[in-house]
């Protein structure tokens, strides 16, 4: 199975074994989130549902950088709509990555160059993490006067709550093996042996029983902090979306449009 659309902002194939490449697809702006790429990204995880037989998906993007965070501009045109339309946009960006995190099936991101803000929340709410060794890190919402509370969860789990009490509040940048020791990624290496990287580990997963990895899965993450609680997701949203229509967050975007250091610098 292979999504006839070559254009779309997020692309699904699935090979004859039963694995699925999620393939990010707006290389020209570094992969960067907005509103087209959320709801590709969720209707990929509906074709993901209907697929019979899924053994495995493996998360990987096109162009030089993984994922360089939230589109700037898309989030302030947000930040100036309406109450209503900013938290349909942050649930929107909590279900993509809940659904990736509850998936019932393994799931690998292979990361290339930069992955900032919710691209560290894609990686968290991954299985198995393997970074080429050109890979750089930043948890960057802060530096706009935003937050990164819908991937919190995610990352803590990934990262252990220490890590994240670092990371998250500085915005500061990280390289491959910094990320590999604190836990954001378990394995780095050559840019060039990224993808045989990948496909050792689903060989490796392909040897397992489908079921018995379902429930393994699951009961990992039921005993975790990301585990399911609606109300706890609820209020996540609620607070991304606010900080979203804050004055610092008005003050850090338009820092970034006008190329300028924020009030608070």
């Amino acid at each position: 199975m292979t999504n006839p659309d070559t254009t779309g902002a997020v692309l699904l194939e699935v090979d004859e074994r039963k694995v699925a490449s999620v393939i990010l697809n707006r290389p020209a702006v570094n992969n960067a989130y907005d509103g087209d790429l959320i709801q590709s990204m969720l209707a990929v995880m509906d074709a993901l549902d209907k697929v019979a037989g899924l053994r495995a998906v493996v998360v990987r993007s096109r162009g030089k950088h993984f994922q360089a965070g939230a589109d700037l501009n898309w989030l302030n045109a947000v930040r100036c709509s309406s109450p209503e339309e900013n938290i349909r946009a942050s649930r929107a960006t909590a279900e993509a990555v809940q659904r990736l995190n509850l998936a019932p099936v393994p799931t690998v991101a292979l990361v290339q160059g930069a992955c900032f803000g919710g691209g560290t929340g894609i990686l968290a709410a991954c299985d198995v993490v393997i970074a080429a060794d050109n890979a750089i890190f930043s948890i960057a919402e802060v530096r706009w006067g935003l937050s990164a509370a819908i991937i919190i969860p995610q990352l803590n789990d990934a990262m252990s709550v220490r890590q994240v009490r670092r990371y998250a509040l500085t915005g500061e940048r990280f390289e491959a093996q910094e990320a590999r020791r604190i836990g954001l990624v378990h394995e780095v290496v050559p840019l060039a042996e990224l993808e045989a990287a990948g496909e050792r580990v689903i060989a490796q997963l392909l040897q397992n029983a489908p079921e018995a990895i379902s429930q393994t899965k699951a009961l990992a993450i039921e005993q975790a902090s990301s585990g399911p609680d609606e109300a706890k997701f609820n209020r996540l949203i609620e607070i991304h979306a606010r900080k979203r229509q804050s004055a610092e967050a008005a003050e850090g975007l338009l820092s970034f449009a006008e190329k300028r250091a924020a009030a608070w610098r």
